[in-house]
């Protein structure tokens, strides 16, 4: 059974099993969901959104869910996955669901809560019915849909206004590929309070090579004058489809850092929205994307100036190797009362191989006159003069390569806020470009 049809069946069978269990409200923003996903479909290649990135293999596919009860990776795998060796609060999913066991909370300061989302699914908590599925585009993207009307688990988490939470906390979803293609819906609520403080990582992991399909959405709501330091690390195994949808909803004074990284999976899409409904907010979005083998890799960023004298700032960049694709899309919208706005956007990629592909597209959509807006984009080859030059003063060619590749990435790299997490990227990095590194090699 293919396409939407799977998905109909799937979805009667998953509600009479949760309709006893969860709150009515909850009920409504599923069927409304689902409705609106039958509606959609899945998207082709007819949708100028999603030209270069064909999702056909995936609908073909005919997903099962995740079993309640999968077995625990072995204790090597877990250290790699939640940087074990760092003290921090890490809320681990093992195929899309919370593992109690796994799970270690910090002490937290009074009124600031980390938990599953499954949980409060169960009543009528009220910052999560107020925010659960406001922000994520459900009514127009046919992923983020999908996903509202299946979300069973993910993580909750909310500091109350004036409080910092100094060690970060770590969103672990790991995904041990059974013997049947599987699918899991993570989906992560994080709210922040006025003047509150956090840091916060999500990473998605593939402990053994198999297919399955991880469809996730997290929403992050930053309140007034509130910091957020916020990473997404995504290294799914080679056969793997992910896609990834982050709402940013920011309010006035609000300050937001957000990295991303993704190095896995067969087919992927990370999507960025973010939108500055107030003023005085800064926005910070960067990115490395590393792809080989035959990698399909597809950023899409969307950063909405809706009120005035606000600011952000993009940069991304890609390295692809062998016979990868990639396509990147960065949008910027200032609207007509959104006077005052400063806006940049940069995209850099780096192609280590005749056959590696990007398309990218940045985007400047203003409606106000007074603004300062810019874009720009580069593809280009490792360059032979600062080859010649490195191994003239004694590097051989594979570290002259390494070192230039190096260069290049580490700007996103020196982002990161968890040191364990800059420090693993930065010895995966020479490994990756020897080939080394087989849980990401292309199927």
């Amino acid at each position: 059974m293919e396409g939407t049809a799977f998905y109909q069946q799937e979805f009667v069978r998953f509600e009479r099993e949760v309709e006893e269990i969860e709150t009515s409200w909850l009920h409504q923003i599923r069927q409304a969901a689902f409705s609106r996903f039958n509606t959609m479909g899945f998207p082709t290649s007819h949708d100028e959104e999603w030209r270069h990135t064909d999702v056909a293999p995936l609908t073909g596919i005919s997903f099962q869910p995740s079993t309640s009860n999968p077995s625990v990776p072995p204790k090597e795998d877990l250290v790699e996955a939640t940087f074990d060796q760092h003290a921090c609060s890490q809320l681990v999913f093992l195929n899309g669901r919370f593992s109690r066991e796994l799970s270690v909370v910090q002490p937290l300061p009074s009124g600031v809560t980390v938990g599953s989302l499954a949980d409060l699914f169960k009543t009528s908590s009220g910052e999560v019915k107020f925010h659960l599925a406001q922000y994520a585009d459900w009514q127009n993207h046919a992923f983020v849909a999908l996903n509202t009307a299946f979300m069973q688990d993910g993580a909750f988490a909310y500091v109350p206004r004036n409080m910092e939470v100094k060690e970060p906390l770590h969103l672990v979803f790991i995904s041990t590929a059974e013997d049947t293609p599987f699918i899991s819906f993570p989906r992560n609520l994080l709210v922040l309070g006025e003047n509150s403080q956090a840091t916060i990582v999500e990473s998605y992991v593939g402990i053994r090579k198999g297919i399955y399909f991880t469809n996730a959405v997290t929403e992050l709501v930053v309140g007034p004058e509130a910091r957020v330091n916020h990473s997404v690390l995504q290294r799914e195994s080679p056969s793997a489809y992910h896609m990834m949808y982050l709402a940013l909803h920011q309010d006035r004074g609000s300050r937001m850092s957000s990295t991303s990284v993704v190095l896995g999976g067969g087919l992927g899409r990370s999507e960025v929205h973010a939108l500055l409904k107030a003023e005085g907010i800064d926005c910070s979005l960067s990115g490395l994307y590393l792809a080989t083998g035959r990698q399909h890799v597809d950023i899409q960023t969307m950063i909405d100036h809706a009120k005035p004298g606000s600011t952000s700032r993009q940069v991304y960049r890609g390295i692809l190797n062998e016979k990868a694709r990639a396509v990147f899309k960065g949008r910027i919208l200032v609207r007509e009362n959104a006077q005052k706005s400063d806006a940049a956007q940069i995209n850099q990629n780096l192609l280590l191989s005749e056959d590696a592909v990007i398309n990218t597209t940045p985007q400047l959509e203003i409606f106000a006159d007074d603004v300062k807006c810019k874009h720009g984009t580069t593809v280009g080859h490792l360059d032979p003069e600062a080859l010649f030059y490195l191994r003239s003063r004694g590097l051989g060619e594979e570290d002259a390569r390494n070192l230039i590749v190096y260069g290049f990435a580490s700007e996103i790299i020196d982002r990161l806020s968890i040191d364990p997490l800059r420090v693993w990227l930065s010895e995966f990095l020479p490994g990756w470009l020897s080939g080394t590194h087989s849980n990401l090699e292309a199927s």
